[in-house]
């Protein structure tokens, strides 16, 4: 497997070492092949929302398995859902399953240009939305993680009508409009960013972006595979009160299953096939079992006090690890929504990828090192958002703030004697130059040591 690995950022190339092997998860905890043992903050990048390997959601897999795994045909489950999905999202008047978030953003872009007979779109840098072609410019993941470039093997007429402009800046969008004027498709974006680590948008950006696209007849899609029913049970849109025209979805609605979904408003998703003229298929799409994961887990998350835990847990967390680096004296921010947080080891404020890369990686990686020696398991890069789950427990935190501080406090006391071997070092040169320069005053013929 290249790099050891079948997904980039699992490896530990920006952080150090080997990446552990997971044999088993359950609820917040993890355990390595060795036998170690971590709180999971990573969550299968999200899906694990009330917790791995969920006793309930497991019971209803291996039922649903008894009749079958994929039938390559319709299945009541996909119905009952697609019904789930577009009663709570606002934007959704009908939903495609897919089987990955790339897939799903592939889907839309291709939607979003059949349906307004345009070819360019904007995204923002840091973004990602799948490593689809068209996306791959400034991205976000394991692009930003591993340094890359645009990809190589990505052909430039796949990249030439993607315009590109800094997250949380409408001034740049409307110049893109307006150098662009009837050529832009539609505005693509995590309206949380949370693939060049947490980003929040600022006030007025989504509703900035939401006007601007209508005023110009564009599209707006939101990128929620990642937010969907995490910060809120509508996703973003809920939780800022903004409706796009077109949304995906993934990770938390397949229940750790393999799972995408993209949707929006009726008139435009009747120009997919069948219904419509816009091709798009998949072998395994609406499977039984992502969907019968899917459904038991939003079916959890509909439960009281869900979203109020999740808030609370990470807030405690967040607020935790940030103390936690100002008490042992680091540059650190950052901030969370709901069931997502991340942190940066920058004095901040982080309003875009740009100010995400003046992060001290060296730093990241040492804390994530010493936290993983402390049985705790962020993702192995600065620039990927946590996670928390209903099933992350107050000692669950209260366990991470505290390695959290005692890894800062060993770093901090590292540098301080670094700093003092250095001093030490530049001490003794100058004691060996100032007795060498005594000698060549008293005994200038005999004396080389100069």
């Amino acid at each position: 497997m290249p790099g050891g690995v079948n997904s980039p950022v699992r490896a530990f190339k920006s952080v150090g070492g080997q990446p552990i092997v997971i044999d088993s998860v359950k609820g917040s905890h993890m355990k390595d092949i060795d036998g170690n043992e971590y709180i999971d903050y990573v969550g299968s990048w999200g899906p694990a929302i009330i917790g791995h390997a969920d006793d309930e959601v497991l019971a209803a897999l291996a039922e649903t398995m008894k009749k079958g795994t994929s039938f390559g045909a319709p299945c009541l489950l996909e119905n009952v859902l697609a019904e789930m999905v577009i009663s709570v999202v606002p934007s959704i008047e009908m939903v495609r399953f897919v089987n990955s978030g790339t897939e799903a953003c592939m889907g839309v872009l291709r939607l979003a240009r059949a349906f307004t007979g345009r070819q360019k779109v904007i995204k923002f840098e840091g973004c990602y939305h799948g490593h689809a072609d068209a996306f791959l410019v400034k991205a976000g993941s394991g692009v930003a993680t591993l340094g890359l470039p645009d990809s190589p093997g990505v052909p430039k007429a796949a990249t030439s009508d993607t315009l590109t402009s800094p997250y949380n800046d409408i001034a740049t969008v409307h110049s893109l409009f307006e150098a662009n004027k009837g050529e832009i498709a539609a505005v693509i974006l995590e309206p949380v960013v949370g693939n060049s680590g947490f980003i929040a948008p600022q006030p007025d950006f989504l509703n900035g972006l939401r006007k601007i696209t209508k005023e110009n007849d564009a599209l707006l899609v939101f990128d929620e595979v990642m937010t969907g029913f995490r910060i809120a049970y509508g996703g973003a849109q809920e939780y800022f009160g903004i409706t796009p025209d077109l949304t995906t979805l993934g990770k938390i609605i397949g229940g750790g299953l393999p799972v995408g979904a993209y949707g929006g408003r009726r008139d435009i998703m009747e120009m997919v096939a069948p219904a419509g003229p816009m091709y798009q298929a998949g072998t395994l799409s609406g499977n039984p079992l992502a969907m019968t994961a899917g459904i038991h887990t939003l079916k959890r998350l509909q439960e009281p006090g869900t979203y109020e835990y999740l808030d609370k847990i990470t807030s405690e967390l967040t607020q935790g690890i940030l103390d936690a680096g100002k008490k042992t004296g680091h540059a650190i921010c950052g901030g969370y929504i709901s069931g997502m947080f991340g942190f940066f080891f920058t004095d901040g404020p982080v309003y875009n990828f740009e100010d995400a890369k003046k992060s001290d990686t060296t730093k990241f990686a040492r804390f994530y090192r010493g936290m993983l020696e402390e049985g705790v398991y962020f993702a192995p890069s600065q620039f990927e958002a946590g996670f928390t789950s209903l099933a992350h427990s107050s000692g669950d935190i209260e366990q991470t703030i505290s390695a959290a501080e005692r890894v800062l406090r060993m770093y901090k006391l590292m540098l301080l004697a670094l700093d003092w071997e250095s001093f030490a070092g530049i001490f003794l040169d100058l004691v060996c130059f100032s007795s060498a320069l005594v000698s060549f005053v008293h005994h200038p013929r005999t004396c080389h040591c100069l």
